[in-house]
């Protein structure tokens, strides 16, 4: 049993962490920690398991036994609890200079169980320029203990210095058996269920995980879908539109509202709210009127982005749903990931040509990047909806 033994279809990426590990473990106990590789880069598409395979690489480090799935050290690796592992996840739009800061400064110390001090940065494609080039300052110069583990989509996410400066580990999508393997197996999901699952998510685990398991993912899926047939008129898009954004809203609301009151209170009471003695309470209070500010702004940031990956979820399976109807156009050999919806692929397939396929995928694509770009969502989502009208 490995740690990297839970990295589904990750086969060739698993074998070169795990050789990278015990050579690193050789390098320490042979006094050569320097010549260890201080950064590295795990790229792939979503769902891929860029997060899983570095924590499993950060356990693979931390563990005498380079990885063995079973000792104090991986446990505590794998449920973030490891004191010489810190891992960052930017919730918001962007992670700040100031925060990046912060950070290298916690990174600089020296492991304190472990033979290294890694840092496992989730999403590090969200930093600002500014905190780029920070963090370029403290990849080129790393304390010798020091070890970066940096997430992002793909190697163009990151400024090329940092990339350099980086070993890449690229990570592929899981075939379909693989992810319904692992549902059948570790979540008890009827292969029915897990099959489906892992076509419509197309290879991504966790939304086979939500597909398999939740209800009203599968429901939030559908009204997705049925989307393309709906649409036949100017005020038909103006309404899916707003239908779409409007549940984007709410999920993002609903993912937020318990952390965001739980983070408020603590704040709160960490200024002395509720404290007893006179002038005690309004004084401390007003003294930390900044910080629950500051922390406004991030919950606000982050609901934005919840929000933002909420839309995305839906826009990419559009994508799906189109790219079906042109591999059925086009008489592709190819597995769909939309199947149990054949009959109305079938229908739009007959009713259009591949010409319009391609342009209502490219409406989908240029909705992407103008989210991306900050663009209000609403007029994004129904620039978007007109260019999937039907004629």
């Amino acid at each position: 049993m490995s740690v990297f033994d839970d990295l589904v279809g990750q086969e060739q990426a698993a074998a070169v962490l795990s050789r990278a590990a015990r050579a690193a473990a050789e390098a320490v106990e042979g006094g050569r920690g320097a010549g260890m590789t201080h950064a590295w880069l795990f790229t792939g598409p979503p769902g891929c398991g860029r997060e899983d395979a570095a924590r499993a690489f950060a356990a693979a480090l931390l563990c005498p036994s380079g990885g063995c799935g079973h000792c104090d050290q991986c446990h505590q690796v794998m449920i973030g609890s490891h004191p010489d592992l810190e891992a960052v996840r930017p919730e918001g739009l962007s992670y700040s200079v100031k925060q990046t800061r912060e950070l290298i400064l916690r990174a600089a110390g020296a492991p304190t169980q472990g033979r290294w001090r890694v840092i496992l940065f989730e999403n590090a494609d969200r930093v600002t320029e500014s905190a780029a080039n920070a963090l370029l300052k403290a990849i080129e110069e790393p304390p010798p203990r020091t070890v970066w583990l940096l997430c992002a989509p793909a190697p163009d996410d990151m400024i090329i210095t940092i990339r350099s400066r980086c070993r890449v580990v690229g990570l592929v999508t899981p075939s379909g058996a693989a992810v319904a393997h692992v549902l059948a197996t570790r979540e008890s999901v009827p292969w029915e269920m897990a099959d489906f699952a892992a076509r419509a998510s197309q290879g991504d685990l966790s939304r086979a995980r939500a597909l398999a398991l939740d209800e009203g993912v599968r429901q939030r899926r559908e009204a997705v879908l049925a989307i393309p047939r709906s649409l036949s008129g100017v005020g038909d898009c103006i309404t899916a539109a707003e239908r779409l954004v409007k549940t984007a809203e709410e999920e993002a609301a609903a993912a937020t509202a318990a952390l965001n009151e739980t983070e408020t209170a603590e704040l709160r009471k960490l200024y002395g709210e509720g404290s007893s003695g006179k002038g005690l309470n309004r004084g401390l209070v007003r003294g930390g009127a900044g910080a629950l500010k500051e922390l406004e702004d991030r919950q606000k940031s982050r609901a934005t982005r919840v929000k933002r990956d909420s839309l995305d979820v839906a826009l990419l399976e559009l994508v799906s749903y189109y790219r079906d109807v042109l591999a059925v156009q086009l008489g592709a050999p190819v597995e769909l990931a939309n199947e149990d919806q054949r009959f109305h692929l079938d229908t739009l397939a007959r009713a259009s040509t591949p010409e319009e396929t391609l342009r209502r995928i490219d409406a989908i694509m240029q909705c992407r990047e103008r989210l991306a770009a900050n663009v209000n969502p609403q007029i994004a989502v129904e620039a978007m909806m007109l260019g999937l009208r039907r004629p």
